[in-house]
């Protein structure tokens, strides 16, 4: 059967390996009942989507540690969020840059996500409560275990290429360029968290949208930025739909399960080009992550008796907005930037 598999062209591979380990890190989420389940399959394709083996052990030894320390950074600032806000705001602040400084200036983009996530998510979750913060932690740490798992497990049915070519050398990243990137990204994260400061219950989801944004933000120019963001957001928001009403035919875990693994063979394929596309891979994986984090909690408000629709129309009319000021403040920041750029460049030559 091994030799079988590995018969299939390496995209092939990468295809199925995707929407295996996704799918398979949102039933075990789900049958686990972890807090927050829909956290393990967007950890899922963060983790997998870029091709090749999984972590080693000194690298999950190193994300752990990382994730470790973020999470115990979130639950010691909690308590002082209340009584310091200025004071700890600006250290999230800080905290936000060099997550995305890891993430654009030394390619560790998994890694920044989930510094991220941890850092605001925990954080905005102890506003409410210490309770609700240790429930965060929870779910962060069985996501990343599970999506971890989940790699391991689904790799070996389709690895890579024994000898795959080497990529392209990329030319080494402007820092200036790379360092204002990394503000940018900064920018659109920290007012979402300051917005779900105000009801962390009820915007919670939103942070995760936003840092989708920022990461898909950081690889744009600012004439492609609102045909990208909000393109992937409706297009994530439509196939949350679908995937809804799908799930509605015959509702269990294993279903679940199955749908997922359909919808992520179509979307692996466009993410890697085996169906036709003009949008980036960045496009796609903001597309499900925004459908995952729309579809999650639809299913846990359909469980506890909530108005499904009422409150799906709720977080994308929100998401949209996100979506929008996210456009927005990469527009307004680029154009500052040339302005200054040409004032420079006016007295050099003056």
């Amino acid at each position: 059967m091994v030799m079988h598999i590995k018969k299939i062209p390496v995209a092939g591979r990468r295809v199925f390996r995707l929407s295996l380990t996704v799918a398979l890190a949102l039933a075990g989420g789900y049958a686990l009942a972890v807090p927050l389940p829909y956290l393990a399959p967007i950890f899922a394709l963060v983790l997998t989507a870029t091709p090749g083996p999984p972590m080693g052990l000194k690298g999950l030894i190193g994300l752990f540690l990382l994730v470790i320390i973020t999470m115990g950074s979130g639950l010691l600032l909690s308590p002082l969020l209340q009584h310091y806000p200025i004071t700890v705001l600006l250290i999230i602040a800080l905290g936000l840059f060099l997550s995305n400084y890891l993430s654009v200036n030394k390619g560790k983009g998994a890694v920044g996500i989930f510094l991220t996530a941890g850092l605001t998510l925990i954080t905005a979750a102890g506003v409410a409560s210490f309770a609700a913060a240790h429930t965060v932690v929870e779910a962060l740490m069985m996501g990343i275990g599970l999506a971890v798992l989940s790699q391991r497990i689904v790799y070996p049915l389709f690895p890579e290429d024994v000898s795959p070519a080497r990529p392209p050398r990329k030319a080494a990243p402007d820092a200036e360029q790379s360092n204002w990137i990394a503000i940018r990204a900064t920018l659109i994260v920290f007012p979402a968290y300051l917005l779900v400061l105000i009801n962390p219950s009820m915007y919670l989801p939103i942070i995760m949208k936003s840092v989708s944004l920022a990461q898909q933000g950081s690889l744009m120019h600012a004439r492609s930025a609102g045909r990208e963001l909000l393109g992937s957001t409706f297009l994530g928001g439509c196939f949350a739909i679908l995937f809804w009403f799908a799930l509605g035919i015959e509702t269990n875990l294993w279903m679940f399960f199955l749908w997922m693994v359909l919808f992520g063979i179509y979307y692996s394929s466009k993410l890697y080009r085996l169906i036709a596309t003009r949008y980036p891979a960045s496009f796609w994986i903001n597309a499900v992550i925004t459908m995952l984090i729309l579809l999650g909690p639809a299913v846990q408000d359909s469980g506890s008796g909530k108005d499904v629709y009422k409150a799906f129309a709720m977080r994308m009319t929100l998401f949209v907005a996100v979506t929008l000021y996210a456009w927005a403040a990469v527009r307004v920041l680029e154009y500052l930037r040339s302005r200054r750029l040409q004032r420079i460049g006016l007295k050099i030559t003056g």
